[in-house]
């Protein structure tokens, strides 16, 4: 049926405090899910120029902060915030990677945002499902929290196919 095919999905999870700043499950979920023709979202790869996120962004963050110039380190991550909370707006949806051992602040500000779009969010938790947060299990459906890649990606591609349903997957036919 090919219900996904240019539906725009938000890629969430930390990136400050992990070592390649998120970029390595990205890249996989993009490689695994691109036969679906969706257009990703990555923070990691923002399809602009601006507010963009690399080594040097972090560096100058982390030495900004270390001096006290947090006007600074405020001025670098204003238009970041500002950048990736509108491409999980223009999302149609979110995956969303999480590793409760990692500090995820945006990450929790992304979910909060497309929550309230009643956007579908689909998160894999590191830990597996039964560690889900009460709070996320009160905000989303049980049915979008996955304990590994392969079963959130089944669900995907169940969506895809027209065979899973959730009030939340609202397809437009734009081709009229």
């Amino acid at each position: 049926m090919n219900q996904l095919k240019n539906n725009r999905c938000y890629l969430a999870g930390p990136m400050d405090y992990v070592a390649d700043h998120g970029v390595g499950w990205r890249e996989q979920v993009q490689i695994d899910l691109a036969d679906l023709g969706l257009v990703f979202l990555d923070p990691c790869n923002k399809p602009t120029t601006e507010a963009l996120e690399d080594a040097d962004t972090y560096t100058e963050l982390r030495e900004a902060k270390e001096r006290g110039d947090y006007d600074y380190a405020h001025s670098i991550m204003k238009p970041i915030r500002h950048v990736d909370l509108r491409m999980v707006d223009h999302s149609d949806f979110l995956i969303v990677h999480l590793d409760l051992t990692v500090p995820s602040f945006g990450t929790i500000e992304e979910i909060t945002t497309g929550n309230r779009s009643k956007k579908p969010i689909l998160i894999h938790i590191e830990q597996g499902k039964e560690r889900v947060s009460n709070w996320l299990l009160g905000m989303l459906p049980h049915w979008f929290i996955f304990s590994t890649w392969l079963e959130l990606y089944d669900y995907v591609r169940r969506v895809d196919c027209g065979m899973a349903t959730d009030p939340r997957w609202i397809f437009f036919n734009l081709e009229n």
